[in-house]
């Protein structure tokens, strides 16, 4: 079993082999870790930037014990490899940041809002579906229209739909393929704001500058770093991050999406146990950003800065917009982000880039 914190040399694995990994793993090289990719794709983004790569499933018991041998710290760059993996890791012997518990709880959405709610982190009402015959119910008492989501998986937009009335919950529960769901009343919130957060090994917390996030057809667009927000506002992003990432025993980066309304209040929409794209623009806009973050706090390393030192304004480059990149990487104040994906698809993040600004004062 590792001991706290680890040094310079020792071997960080990461479940995934996407951006998010990869990314991951750029940021612990630069601390002089190695790392170890355990992803099911044999030529993943975050495989060719890493020491070693473990092609297999994610639920492969060899593969999962070769990772643990050489591993100090196993972390993970989705939310959707199985809660089990993790609990084989932890019984082979790994170190394994963030928990079983975060993956968990932001596996299972209605789960997900009871645990929010339950650490005073407030949401939309909801209702919990396992029927179409449950959607009327649900109807009743929150109203309509109501948004349907499969309880598990699903991003981007996928695994969600309206429902328009009582007479649409039949239709609605086959869009979604007819799995457990839930059902969360409309919110007509003025904006969606995010918080990336950190918590360390000794408890200690560390809360970014929120975003101002922009959605295209279901998909992160745009994120606008720091926002404009009144100190209230600020104060409450900040103690909801706390609360969440406490009461989880939380040991990473994690973002916080979250629901602004005209009165100043508010909702948590949903929690991510990891890095966050919304969080992308700490890479050219804070001294630490979210990636060395979390590579610090799972390593036992003390957090660094999050304060920014700029204003960026951070743009998703989907499917054929990577195309774009001769003329992006001419602008002077932008910093292009590119994720070596070797299929461009519809849809698909490609990369990102983070055009910079001076930092507003005041």
């Amino acid at each position: 079993m590792a001991t706290f914190p680890l040094a310079p040399g020792s071997t960080i694995g990461v479940l995934g082999g996407g951006q998010l990994g990869r990314m991951l793993a750029m940021a612990a090289a630069r601390l002089g870790f190695d790392v170890v990719v355990l992803t099911p794709e044999a030529d993943s983004g975050a495989g060719r930037v890493a020491t070693r790569t473990l092609v297999a499933g994610y639920d492969d018991e060899k593969a999962l014990r070769a990772l643990a041998k050489v591993a100090d710290v196993v972390t993970f760059e989705f939310e959707n490899v199985p809660a089990g993996v993790v609990e084989a890791l932890e019984r082979l012997g790994a170190a394994v940041a963030p928990g079983a518990k975060a993956l968990a709880v932001s596996q299972d959405r209605v789960e997900e809002k009871r645990f929010l709610n339950a650490c005073r982190a407030p949401t939309v009402d909801f209702a919990a579906i396992d029927s179409a015959a449950d959607i009327a119910a649900g109807l009743d008492r929150l109203g309509a229209p109501a948004l349907l989501k499969t309880r598990r998986e699903g991003y981007d937009g996928k695994g969600q739909t309206w429902v328009e009335s009582h007479a649409d919950a039949i239709a609605a529960f086959a869009r979604i393929g007819g799995v457990p769901a839930i059902l969360e009343a409309r919110a007509e919130f003025a904006r969606e704001l995010s918080v990336i957060a950190a918590r360390g090994r000794d408890g200690a917390v560390a809360t970014y500058p929120l975003g101002e996030n922009h959605h295209e057809n279901g998909i992160l667009r745009r994120t606008r770093a720091p926002a404009v927000v009144s100190p209230n506002v600020h104060e409450q992003a900040e103690a909801i991050a706390a609360r969440i990432l406490t009461g989880l025993d939380y040991v990473g980066v994690a973002g916080v999406e979250l629901f602004e309304f005209d009165d100043g209040r508010l909702l948590v929409n949903e929690i991510a146990p990891r890095v966050h794209n919304s969080g992308h623009w700490t890479l050219d806009g804070c001294e630490v950003d979210q990636f060395e973050q979390h590579i610090r706090a799972i390593a036992g390393w003390p957090l660094g800065p999050a304060h920014a030192l700029a204003q960026v304004d951070m743009e998703n480059l989907i499917g054929a917009d990577i195309d774009r990149w001769p003329a992006l990487i001419g602008e002077a104040d932008a910093r292009l982000w590119l994720y070596g994906k070797s299929e461009t698809r519809e849809g698909r993040k490609m990369g990102h880039i983070n055009r910079l600004r001076p930092l507003k004062r005041g």
